[in-house]
């Protein structure tokens, strides 16, 4: 028999409406595939009670809650006390996602930065990790992250990471970590492979961002969390590694960054 590398999916929607009918079929796919857990990502604070329902139902299923930075100047603006609040219950695990995206949303960076400095506040008082995403703004994203990290220390991956060189070496010098999704194993991705490779291998997580973002030989279809298989394979491959190792790797990291989720299994 053969035995499969445990795998963590660090990063899903499982909540979106690409699911609806199919979730659990979806969840047994990915425990087939060794994906063991998986952090399911609540881009609403009002959706916060359906993504919760989800973890709720799922022992392999966790949450994060935060309001994305495109939806930031349609959502009521968050509070620190609102998150802390959420974050009582078990199996919330992360602050986000939060962040700036100036490629689709660029009108709006001004609360996207209120609203993420407010997201870091609530990382800094929860210990809970910071969950970011960042398109187009790099240079806001690594000014708002030092000069927070500066006021008070705070955990933090940077999700589906396919930014600059310059943004990832800003991350990875405060101690945060890199996310790996489907998009590192798109075959034209040499640059963010080549970013992936000099990052300490101790500071990756893998993610489907699911239903977004599959990675080959599914590119194009709906994503979803059993294709982490797919993305640890590439992952491994940068590295020199074999699956196995680099699963235990790579698992070992979120448990270290998640560690609220990592002190469930211990205890479960």
């Amino acid at each position: 028999m053969t035995t499969l590398p445990l795998l963590v999916d660090s990063h899903c929607h499982l909540d979106f409406p690409d699911f609806d009918n199919e979730l659990p079929l979806v969840i047994d796919r990915a425990l087939a595939a060794g994906v063991t857990r998986m952090v399911t990502i609540c881009t609403r604070l009002r959706h916060e009670p359906r993504v919760r329902a989800i973890a709720e139902t799922y022992p392999s299923v966790f949450y994060a809650v935060g309001t994305h930075p495109m939806s930031a100047a349609e959502e009521p603006l968050a509070t620190v006390d609102d998150l802390i609040a959420i974050a009582r219950h078990p199996k919330m695990v992360g602050i986000g996602e939060t962040g700036l995206d100036y490629h689709y949303t660029a009108e709006t960076a001004p609360i996207q930065q209120t609203s993420l400095r407010i997201h870091i506040a609530a990382a800094r008082e929860t210990g809970l990790p910071l969950i970011i995403h960042a398109r187009a703004a790099d240079d806001d994203m690594a000014r708002i992250l030092t000069e927070e990290y500066r006021n008070g220390a705070y955990p933090c991956v940077m999700h589906c990471f396919s930014s600059s060189t310059k943004l990832g070496r800003a991350a990875l010098d405060l101690g945060f970590y890199l996310s790996m999704s489907g998009i590192a194993a798109f075959p034209k991705s040499t640059d963010l492979r080549a970013i992936f490779a000099a990052a300490p291998l101790d500071r990756i997580l893998l993610e489907t961002d699911s239903p977004y973002l599959a990675p080959p030989p599914h590119r194009g279809r709906r994503n979803e969390p059993s294709y982490t298989a797919h993305t640890a394979q590439a992952g491994a491959a940068v590295y020199g590694l074999d699956l196995a190792e680099f699963a235990t790797i790579t698992s070992a990291n979120f448990d270290r960054l998640f560690s609220k989720a990592a002190a469930m299994k211990a205890a479960g």
